[in-house]
């Protein structure tokens, strides 16, 4: 169980987030939306670690994780898929597949090529290949969750911010199916940013953030209308825009 207490978050003199408190439940699936510039990708950070909390508490299974790194939260079960993934040249996908699964070796070939192929690629193709500027950005999106998806039974609470970005349709279809196998086979919470409509429809919870706080917050039948009639500045469909 993760557990955000008082949270609040400012940059260049500007509150980002203002007392968020919210708690997530081992097993479910949280669907984070809202407005562009509403603070929800810089919520994703901040469970990660990637940024610190100007004050408030990050608490997982009762271990208060707010003064820790990325990698010290990474060993607790936490994983992190970016929207824009990171490019490792001289690596290649075998090669951040096995480092993601936290394995002393490589997985064998056998083992990325399931991987790889839960995502949608054609996985002889890929792993030999590196991660540099040849791949196109929604092909590293769909490493990104092969990598996540090989150290599942490490992970305890998995975050994506907005997974949708980048990928073709048929893509997005594999990525539905690829949320709905993790919450079959997995006890992980899951924790998704994003704007998709196919993605909230989906959604054990919803939590609309708006103005940096959290405006509503339920499950997907109570939220969801409310949704349809909020005039965002972008539409429930679509928009892919940093918070």
């Amino acid at each position: 169980m993760l557990e955000l207490k008082n949270i609040y978050f400012q940059a260049s003199d500007r509150n980002i987030l203002n007392n968020i408190s919210l708690t997530i439940n081992d097993g479910r699936f949280v669907v984070i939306t809202g407005p562009n510039g509403s603070g929800k990708t810089t919520l994703a950070r901040l469970i990660m670690g990637i940024e610190r909390p100007s004050s408030g508490q990050i608490i997982l299974n009762g271990k208060d994780i707010t003064g820790l790194n990325i990698t010290e939260r990474a060993r607790l079960g936490l994983s992190f898929a970016f929207q824009q993934p990171v490019r490792f040249k001289g690596l290649t996908v075998t090669d951040i597949i096995s480092l993601a699964a936290g394995t002393d070796k490589k997985l064998t070939t056998a083992q990325v090529c399931e991987y790889l192929s839960e995502v949608g690629l054609c996985a002889r193709d890929y792993v030999n290949r590196e991660v540099d500027g040849k791949l196109s950005g929604g092909e590293l999106k769909r490493i990104e969750i092969a990598g996540l998806l090989a150290r599942s039974e490490q992970t305890k609470l998995a975050i994506f911010d907005e997974p949708e970005a980048g990928i073709d349709l048929w893509s997005f279809n594999n990525l539905i199916d690829v949320f709905n196998n993790l919450r079959q086979n997995s006890a992980a919470a899951i924790v998704v940013i994003s704007h998709q409509e196919r993605i909230l429809s989906i959604a054990d919870e919803l939590v609309l953030l708006s103005g940096g706080q959290i405006a509503s917050q339920g499950t997907r039948t109570e939220i969801l209308p409310q949704l349809i009639n909020i005039d965002y500045k972008y539409s429930c469909k679509g928009g892919q825009r940093n918070d």
